[in-house]
């Protein structure tokens, strides 16, 4: 069963949030070929958790390499992209080299069968042992990445980056990492906040069906942790 750390608020569940992926990036940087792998997320939580990061002193950006769990098919200007919102929360105030920072690349007219392969193998190149942490938002649905109910992308039990292009959420056109390439992460964090999520958390600490709810089938090979405000937590 997944760890479950309740939150007073969203203030609270990002703090700590932002001191334990301080401490996983330290951890990994003192073992192996000592660099943090560590694959972001977008939401108000995965945001807010990138600024408070890019608020903290002590942390070596030189040594961390950064994906992402998915993108939508739009230029990186665009505010609907991932990667853009994690540049300007995060990416752009610290010291990160530009070729650590491994974007998706789409552009709005990306093949995006193309991109998919392209990207797993980006993966394969520069996380050939999976991540140290795969961070995670999740909808009301329990949708985590673009991985949504009953979708052919959760329930891929192969590739590690797959094209969606009918996601209920516009734009329909996006990339995601599955399951299988979430489970390559040492360290699985679900950031969860609000009442509107409170079900879809119940049901990740159930362990529920995963195509109903696919972030139940989020798991870390070290640990999987849920991250809850209180009111994510209601439901439990």
């Amino acid at each position: 069963m997944p760890q479950i750390r309740r939150y007073a608020d969203l203030d609270a569940l990002v703090l700590a949030a932002a001191e334990e992926t301080a401490r996983v990036i330290a951890q990994a940087q003192d073992r192996g070929d000592g660099l943090a792998r560590i694959v972001l997320t977008g939401g108000g939580a995965g945001i807010a958790l990138l600024e408070s990061l890019s608020a903290r002193e002590g942390i070596d950006w030189a040594r961390v390499h950064v994906f992402f769990g998915d993108e939508r098919n739009v230029p990186v200007a665009d505010p609907e992209s991932n990667e853009g919102q994690a540049r300007a929360a995060l990416l752009d105030k610290v010291g990160i080299p530009a070729e650590q920072i491994h974007g998706m690349g789409l552009d709005g007219a990306a093949d995006m069968e193309a991109a998919a392969v392209r990207y797993e193998e980006e993966l394969r190149r520069w996380a050939p042992e999976g991540f140290d942490l795969h961070l995670l938002g999740m909808g009301g649905e329990g949708h985590i990445n673009s991985l949504f109910p009953h979708s052919a992308a959760t329930a891929e039990t192969r590739r590690w980056v797959v094209p969606v292009y009918d996601s209920p959420k516009p734009p329909a056109q996006r990339l995601s990492l599955t399951l299988p390439a979430i489970a390559r992460a040492e360290r699985v964090w679900l950031l969860v906040s609000g009442a509107a999520k409170a079900e879809a958390a119940a049901a990740v600490a159930q362990r529920r069906n995963a195509a109903d709810w696919p972030a139940a089938g989020a798991r870390g090979a070290a640990e999987t942790v849920l991250f809850l405000d209180e009111e994510a937590a209601g439901a439990l």
